[in-house]
């Protein structure tokens, strides 16, 4: 394989075309974040980066607090659209006939139509440059029903999300394996039957 270098720059990918609500059930707000991921397992937390320009930075500064919501295939188009409009000028939740949810625990709306919402109270600010990172804990999720099975695990492979890699858009797909599968202990060929030769 050959490879060609080029200049350090953002091509991590794929990420997810986050929905970030946040303000309150009168005065709210929705950010698309791709700069988004987990932190650390004990307590859960994970981050934003948002340029202080934004409208919702300081919504989020001055609540700290806010909603990921999973954007499934569906939600796309939406997400695209709160991302390259300004909530000083739009009502986002309105125009994109999204639903306001009231969570468990924030003061902040989820979106009703995504599958998954993450509930994040922001514990620090670190300026990085042109952003700044919002770390956060998770404090409580909110499942779609329909995405838990009859065993009550949790079936997110059903519920379309969606990524961004490079400017582009994609529904996630095809299953590769699941957690731990290639350290997964084979079975032992003591039990197996053989033919007499």
């Amino acid at each position: 394989m050959s490879k060609i270098t080029w200049k350090a720059s953002t091509l991590l990918a794929p990420m997810p075309p986050a929905m970030v609500s946040c303000g309150n059930m009168e005065n709210s707000n929705i950010i698309t974040i791709a700069w988004t991921g987990i932190v650390n397992t004990i307590p859960p937390m994970t981050y934003i980066s948002v340029r202080p320009e934004r409208y919702s930075y300081e919504m989020i500064k001055s609540s700290g607090e806010f909603v990921i919501n999973l954007t499934d295939k569906n939600l796309i188009n939406a997400a695209y659209w709160c991302g390259a409009r300004t909530g000083r000028k739009h009502d986002k939740f309105k125009e994109m006939n999204l639903t306001k949810e009231s969570v468990s625990k924030l003061s902040c709306p989820a979106i009703a139509q995504s599958p998954l919402n993450l509930e994040c109270r922001v514990k620090d600010i670190i300026p990085l440059g042109s952003h700044d990172m919002f770390l956060a804990e998770i404090i409580a999720i909110n499942v779609e029903e329909s995405l838990i099975d009859e065993t009550g695990r949790l079936r997110l492979d059903k519920a379309s999300l969606a990524a961004f890699a490079h400017g582009e858009y994609f529904e996630l797909g095809k299953k590769l394996g699941s957690f731990g599968f290639a350290v997964k202990k084979k079975k032992s060929s003591k039990n197996k039957k053989y033919k007499k030769q």
